[in-house]
């Protein structure tokens, strides 16, 4: 279990964070987003090959991880990013009632969900009601349960598998902005995650319901989910919502992918109340792999 803290998710918003994200608040997201989804998907080969060998380079991207460690079988960037993984190599933590990490990532915030409102950053905190696009009903069943936000930077594991079993019921589109989700950003920017562009998952498992929120960001305005296909772009300008019953109510397994981020971005777990608390040793600015025990 990796538990040492990240100082930098401990401090509160300075002058300093404030000015240099300022900028993210003029810059055309959306547009910037589009060209990156363009760019990202070139399959000229001098090209795609640069732009893989720089990431990896920057971001210092462990290939022998993947299902092909040869730069050249990606036929473009974002299939590079996307990539999937060796067989076996992210094992995926037994038990009916443990629930499994969905991603590679860092723990951004996790805890319990109190009077309605999660933790964003030190100083920050918004509610469960505008995380979920407004739906008072499903938030309500998560009062008193837990939740998890989870940061997948660009050297990450890009694909969302599932912590629990679960039957899948709903799914929703949240339109909003699109600003970066780093840490810095997560202290300067209030309600981020209910404010930026979203795709919210519902299933049901055997301990109520589950939520995962895939949130949206600069240069990662591209979501989509393994029944659904890809979602954004283009980006809508009203809520959508679908519901799943009967032979739609796709049923997935504990480890399944569920989905993935064209680029990196965050993903937000919320647990019903009942269920084992997370781990103690978990805790913010902590790394963390599919599949690895959280409860």
């Amino acid at each position: 279990m990796g538990t040492e803290l990240n100082k930098d998710t401990e401090r509160s918003c300075s002058l300093l964070d404030r000015l240099l994200t300022w900028p993210q608040y003029l810059i055309p997201q959306h547009s910037l987003s589009m060209l990156m989804h363009s760019l990202t998907r070139s399959e000229v080969r001098w090209f795609k090959n640069a732009f893989i060998r720089f990431i990896s380079w920057k971001f210092k991207v462990d290939i022998s991880e993947a299902a092909s460690a040869n730069l050249a079988d990606y036929p473009s960037f974002n299939a590079f990013f996307t990539r999937q993984l060796r067989d076996g190599i992210r094992p995926i933590a037994e038990g009916d009632s443990v629930v499994a990490s969905p991603v590679d990532g860092a723990i951004s915030q996790l805890g319990p969900i109190s009077k309605g409102r999660i933790i964003q950053a030190k100083g920050h905190d918004y509610s469960v009601v505008e995380l979920l696009g407004g739906d008072d009903a499903l938030a309500k069943q998560f009062e008193q349960g837990q939740f998890a936000t989870i940061y997948l930077s660009p050297r990450d594991y890009h694909r969302i598998h599932m912590p629990l079993s679960g039957k899948l019921t709903a799914m929703r589109y949240v339109p909003g902005k699109l600003f970066s989700v780093n840490q810095r950003t997560a202290r300067a920017v209030p309600e981020l995650f209910a404010r930026n562009e979203r795709v919210i998952t519902v299933f049901e498992t055997a301990y109520g319901p589950l939520v995962q929120v895939l949130v949206g960001a600069i240069f990662v305005g591209s979501m989509e989910t393994v029944w659904a296909g890809q979602i954004t772009p283009p980006y809508g300008k009203s809520l959508q919502d679908w519901q799943y019953q009967g032979e739609d109510a796709l049923t997935l397994n504990k480890g399944e992918e569920m989905g993935r981020f064209n680029m990196g971005s965050t993903v937000v777990m919320l647990l019903p109340p009942g269920m084992p608390e997370f781990d103690k040793g978990w805790q913010a600015g902590a790394a963390i792999r599919l599949g690895q025990a959280m409860t």
